[in-house]
Protein backbone atom coordinates (compact mmCIF):
# COMPACT_ATOMS: atom_id res chain seq x y z
CA UNK A 1 0.00 0.00 0.00
CA UNK A 2 1.72 3.44 -1.17
CA UNK A 3 0.51 5.79 1.34
CA UNK A 4 2.52 9.17 2.83
CA UNK A 5 4.49 8.59 6.27
CA UNK A 6 2.33 10.80 7.94
CA UNK A 7 -1.17 9.34 7.43
CA UNK A 8 -2.43 6.46 9.69
CA UNK A 9 -3.97 3.44 8.12
CA UNK A 10 -7.73 3.74 8.05
CA UNK A 11 -9.59 0.26 8.09
CA UNK A 12 -12.17 1.98 5.35
CA UNK A 13 -10.01 1.56 2.73
CA UNK A 14 -10.02 -2.00 2.83
CA UNK A 15 -14.33 -1.69 2.64
CA UNK A 16 -15.42 -3.19 -0.77
CA UNK A 17 -18.14 -1.00 -1.74
CA UNK A 18 -21.78 -2.44 -1.77
CA UNK A 19 -24.97 -1.09 -2.39
CA UNK A 20 -27.85 -1.84 0.21
CA UNK A 21 -31.24 -2.23 -0.26
CA UNK A 22 -33.29 -0.57 2.24
CA UNK A 23 -36.74 -1.06 2.30
CA UNK A 24 -39.50 0.03 5.29
CA UNK A 25 -39.67 -3.20 6.45
CA UNK A 26 -35.73 -2.94 6.93
CA UNK A 27 -35.93 -0.12 8.77
CA UNK A 28 -38.89 -1.47 11.12
CA UNK A 29 -36.61 -4.29 11.85
CA UNK A 30 -33.84 -2.20 12.97
CA UNK A 31 -36.26 -0.16 15.25
CA UNK A 32 -37.42 -3.40 16.72
CA UNK A 33 -34.16 -3.91 17.12
CA UNK A 34 -33.15 -0.56 19.12
CA UNK A 35 -36.32 -1.57 21.18
CA UNK A 36 -35.21 -4.62 21.90
CA UNK A 37 -33.78 -5.12 25.38
CA UNK A 38 -29.83 -4.53 24.37
CA UNK A 39 -26.85 -6.48 25.93
CA UNK A 40 -28.87 -8.19 28.44
CA UNK A 41 -26.46 -11.20 28.43
CA UNK A 42 -24.07 -8.28 30.01
CA UNK A 43 -23.84 -9.07 33.55
CA UNK A 44 -25.82 -6.87 35.93
CA UNK A 45 -22.81 -5.89 37.99
CA UNK A 46 -21.51 -3.45 35.18
CA UNK A 47 -24.71 -1.53 35.14
CA UNK A 48 -22.28 1.72 33.51
CA UNK A 49 -21.06 -0.23 30.77
CA UNK A 50 -24.05 -1.80 29.86
CA UNK A 51 -25.63 2.28 29.78
CA UNK A 52 -22.67 3.18 27.98
CA UNK A 53 -22.72 0.53 25.34
CA UNK A 54 -26.37 0.64 24.77
CA UNK A 55 -26.15 4.71 24.19
CA UNK A 56 -23.66 4.05 21.86
CA UNK A 57 -25.25 1.38 19.65
CA UNK A 58 -28.96 3.74 19.99
CA UNK A 59 -26.41 6.35 18.38
CA UNK A 60 -25.57 3.90 15.55
CA UNK A 61 -29.02 2.99 15.25
CA UNK A 62 -30.51 6.50 15.03
CA UNK A 63 -28.02 7.40 11.92
CA UNK A 64 -29.36 4.54 10.53
CA UNK A 65 -32.54 4.58 10.76
CA UNK A 66 -32.63 8.19 9.58
CA UNK A 67 -30.06 8.09 6.78
CA UNK A 68 -30.21 5.00 5.14
CA UNK A 69 -32.37 5.49 2.48
CA UNK A 70 -30.51 8.66 1.47
CA UNK A 71 -27.20 6.77 2.13
CA UNK A 72 -27.89 2.99 1.12
CA UNK A 73 -24.08 2.16 0.85
CA UNK A 74 -22.32 -0.43 3.11
CA UNK A 75 -18.91 2.25 3.27
CA UNK A 76 -21.55 5.22 4.96
CA UNK A 77 -22.66 2.16 7.11
CA UNK A 78 -19.29 0.74 8.22
CA UNK A 79 -18.56 5.33 8.50
CA UNK A 80 -21.10 4.84 11.16
CA UNK A 81 -19.80 2.70 12.98
CA UNK A 82 -16.56 4.02 13.22
CA UNK A 83 -16.96 6.42 16.02
CA UNK A 84 -18.46 4.10 18.03
CA UNK A 85 -15.76 1.58 17.21
CA UNK A 86 -13.00 4.65 18.32
CA UNK A 87 -14.35 4.63 21.78
CA UNK A 88 -14.87 0.88 21.93
CA UNK A 89 -11.13 0.49 21.53
CA UNK A 90 -10.73 1.33 25.65
CA UNK A 91 -13.30 -1.41 26.56
CA UNK A 92 -12.81 -4.90 28.29
CA UNK A 93 -12.66 -7.73 25.78
CA UNK A 94 -16.43 -9.11 27.24
CA UNK A 95 -17.75 -5.18 26.13
CA UNK A 96 -15.83 -5.28 22.68
CA UNK A 97 -16.98 -8.82 21.63
CA UNK A 98 -20.90 -8.13 23.29
CA UNK A 99 -20.26 -4.68 20.83
CA UNK A 100 -19.29 -6.74 17.92
CA UNK A 101 -22.11 -9.21 18.15
CA UNK A 102 -24.73 -6.43 17.74
CA UNK A 103 -22.72 -4.43 15.23
CA UNK A 104 -23.52 -7.94 13.45
CA UNK A 105 -26.98 -8.21 13.98
CA UNK A 106 -26.97 -4.73 12.49
CA UNK A 107 -25.14 -5.96 9.28
CA UNK A 108 -27.05 -9.67 8.88
CA UNK A 109 -30.47 -6.66 9.24
CA UNK A 110 -28.89 -4.65 5.90
CA UNK A 111 -27.68 -7.78 4.27
CA UNK A 112 -23.90 -6.60 4.79
CA UNK A 113 -22.00 -9.68 5.31
CA UNK A 114 -18.92 -8.89 6.08
CA UNK A 115 -17.08 -5.96 7.62
CA UNK A 116 -14.10 -6.70 5.60
CA UNK A 117 -12.51 -6.56 8.69
CA UNK A 118 -12.88 -2.95 9.73
CA UNK A 119 -14.98 -4.85 13.35
CA UNK A 120 -11.60 -6.94 13.64
CA UNK A 121 -9.70 -4.19 13.83
CA UNK A 122 -11.36 -2.56 16.22
CA UNK A 123 -12.38 -5.52 18.76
Amino acid sequence: MCQEDNMEYSPLLEIQEQTLVITQSTLSELKSFKGSELFAELPGSVPNEKQLLTKMLDSILDTLINGLLQNPSKLWVMETFLPELEIMKMQDTEAKENFGDHLEIIMDILNIESSDGLLSYYL
